[in-house]
């Protein structure tokens, strides 16, 4: 399922689509890795507020560059270690997290007595441990879908494997699965879009700069190596065919920030007309592999469903072939021997991401194990109960209470919004639903069979009883309870859908939130990340749907237009970042996280200033309640991560690069006056050229 998220995949153990990295990056790297922000230089030197002051960099003025003058002397002395492609202050946190999990899986396998969820945990962590049982096996685990391949001897049987991908981890040019009716979220509908992709984006077949074209040489030799394992003949040939069908694939595509355009994604029909609609392929046999009954559709992106119908009924089956064979090793090379690994991640660890080690592989089995769809409920479980104090979830409800207050507050003293529409979005933040913390209802894993020596064994049974799970409440109303992301994950985030805003145990830690904080920095960092969270409510995107998480056109025209340019306004200010020499930010595809960044750090700051009580801060460590506060959201941005990775992220996530995200303040007054930013300093924009949306 979908979501609108915080930040870049910076999860315990999953990736959602919509919120987080590449699945390339995650297989190779999370940002949850054991290493402390200030690694380069020893214990940080913290002030008395929490603020990292050894991380900043005071030589360098705040109008010229805000993520500098807070991360600088942090930025120039930390060295990625030789597994990771990205290091930050959320990494940071969730090493924290993921080291807490780690203590988890330590002690069951020293326990004797074990309960039935925590014996399922334990043997999944012994399967994947099992390297030299694994080596001994080489492809042999994935012998049984390699024979289903050389099986397909016509469209159907083509298709049958096609619609087992979710089940094999295999890869389709057509998915499916079930989500929200964005009409009617009461009820659940099938999704059908466009995939099947091996590397990031369109953007890496089409492109002739010379870092794609050398990107696709190595993607190249990488699909010939793959096939050698699973016994292909003629690899050269296979591997070039393969490369040209998904080029093909990539050009039926819509780029991502078009892909992201809730009206053009909305194309519901009954199920019963979708042959006519979408005639040459055969729909049931391809619904019939998930057991999906639902009678309504959404096909989010139309002609390049039929564009990729029309591939598959003119690409013979012998390609075919070879492309679902090395799919089903490279989507499941961590499952594998250690060879088969290596040879993944040569090439999407270390071409692709610039990461030069592995992680350990305790951590990938983290990784594999704590997703959402996998056991990270099992493991959330004990985690709320050994390492989360109720007395957080209660000290959260009441800053989202002052958060919900703030907006109203912005949103009344709008200049540009009517009273009319001023109603509507006021009863859209009144119905807001804020999650915190761990779900009220725990998954019940009854019936979910897992050995300590199948690992790929142990990965479908999982696969199986989820999509059970997703089969026995397709025809239900929908379960608002639950959650996206497991509560070991260090990130939140929103479903329009149910307009809820979602915020798991384990973001809820410093430096984000800490109870005993100063406030300053406590809104400057947890309360951005809840304004953040709000934002995405009233995004170019999340403003289509209303209070109930109907997508409707609840404004009225004069406003719609006025909010249009503003959002137009804000994406040419994001479109003006060149991270990389000739790579800029697209400020159309990150325009969601960019209004949820400078509407919900204006949100934060209102919230403050509501939290003095009409006091003054006081001066701390030598600066003001204002400083402190626009430093804390800084300091939450604090990233560093390889070229490769940075240009991943610009084709292919919705996130803006964490060091323009530290920049979003240039938006407001109350950061000028507080860092005596004038003209003539490089992030100085004319009163009329920041842009404040909510």
């Amino acid at each position: 399922m979908k979501y609108t998220c915080l930040a870049v995949a910076i999860a315990s153990a999953i990736t959602l689509s919509g919120c987080g990295q590449s699945a390339q990056e995650n297989e190779t790297q999370s940002s949850t890795e054991a290493a402390t922000v200030s690694a380069a230089k020893g214990k940080p030197e913290l002030g008395n507020t929490g603020i990292e002051l050894s991380a900043m960099n005071t030589a360098v003025k705040p109008g010229d560059d805000f993520f500098e003058y807070v991360n600088g002397t942090w930025y120039k002395n930390y060295e990625l270690p030789a597994d990771k492609v990205r290091f930050g202050a959320f990494s940071a946190l969730a090493d924290r997290s993921i080291e807490q999990v780690k203590s988890i899986i330590d002690d069951l396998l020293k326990k004797d007595n074990l309960s039935d969820e925590e014996k399922l945990v334990r043997d999944f962590y012994v399967a994947y441990m099992d390297v030299d049982g694994l080596n001994a096996k080489g492809v042999e685990p994935v012998a049984d879908v390699l024979t289903k391949i050389d099986g397909i001897t016509n469209q159907k049987s083509l298709t049958e494997m096609m619609g087992n991908a979710w089940l094999y981890g295999t890869a389709s040019p057509i998915s499916a699965g079930l989500w929200y009716n964005r009409l009617d979220p009461n009820e659940y509908q099938v999704s059908v879009s466009v995939g099947g992709l091996g590397l990031p984006d369109r953007d890496y077949y089409l492109s002739e700069e010379e870092r794609f074209v050398k990107i696709r040489a190595e993607y190249l030799a990488n699909i010939e190596k793959m096939l050698t394992y699973a016994g292909v003949e003629d690899a050269p040939t296979q591997a070039q065919a393969i490369l040209s069908l998904e080029t093909k694939i990539a050009e039926a595509q819509w780029p991502r920030d078009k892909r992201r355009d809730r009206d053009l994604t909305l194309n519901q029909l009954d199920r019963s007309l979708l042959s006519d609609a979408y005639p040459g392929f055969d729909w049931d046999t391809f619904f019939a592999q998930k057991g999906l009954k639902v009678p309504s559709l959404n096909v989010t992106t139309p002609q390049p469903v039929k564009d990729v119908i029309n591939l598959i009924n003119t690409t013979d089956l012998a390609t075919w072939k070879s492309y679902l064979k090395y799919h089903t090793l490279s989507k499941n090379a961590s499952l594998l021997s250690e060879d088969i690994y290596q040879t993944y991640f040569d090439f999407f660890g270390t071409t692709l991401n610039g990461q030069q080690e592995p992680r350990p592989r305790w951590k990938r089995a983290l990784s594999q194990m704590g997703s959402t769809e996998s056991l990270g409920f099992a493991l959330g479980k004990i985690y709320v109960a050994r390492y989360f104090p109720e007395s957080s979830k209660q000290q959260m409800t009441e800053l989202v209470g002052n958060l919900r207050k703030a907006l109203g507050k912005r949103i009344d003293n709008l200049e540009w919004m009517s009273d009319e529409t001023k109603q509507q979005a006021k009863e859209k933040l009144a119905a807001f639903r804020p999650k915190i913390g761990y779900p009220d209802k725990w998954i019940n894993l009854s019936g979910v069979t897992i050995s300590d020596d199948n690992l790929v064994g142990n990965v479908r049974n999982l696969r199986k009883f989820f999509n059970k799970k997703d089969r026995e409440e397709e025809l239900k109303p929908t379960d608002r309870e639950r959650w996206g992301m497991t509560p070991q994950t260090v990130n939140a985030y929103y479903n329009s859908s149910f307009n809820e805003i979602v915020f798991p145990a384990a973001i809820l830690q410093p430096p984000f939130f800490d109870p005993n904080a100063d406030p300053a920095v406590n809104y400057g960092g947890i309360g951005a990340v809840i304004g953040h969270e709000m934002g995405h409510g009233f995004d170019d995107q999340g403003a289509k749907s209303d209070a109930n998480g109907i997508q409707r056109n609840w404004w009225n025209e004069k406003d719609l237009t006025a909010f249009k340019a503003k959002v137009s306004q804000l994406g040419a200010q994001y479109d003006q970042y060149e991270p990389v020499p000739g790579n800029h930010v697209n400020g159309s595809l990150t325009m969601g996280e960019n209004i949820g960044d400078v509407g919900g750090l204006a949100m934060a700051y209102e919230a403050y200033k509501l939290s003095l009580n009409g006091k003054e801060a006081p001066v701390i460590d030598g600066m003001t309640g204002d400083q402190r506060f626009f430093i804390s959201w800084a300091q939450v941005w604090r990233e560093k991560r390889t070229e490769q990775s940075l240009i991943n992220q610009l084709r292919s996530d919705p996130h803006s690069p964490a060091r323009y995200r530290a920049m979003a303040p240039r938006n407001m007054d109350a950061w000028y006056e507080a860092f005596n930013v004038k003209p003539g300093d490089k992030l100085y924009l004319k009163p009329e050229d920041r842009v404040q949306i909510w």
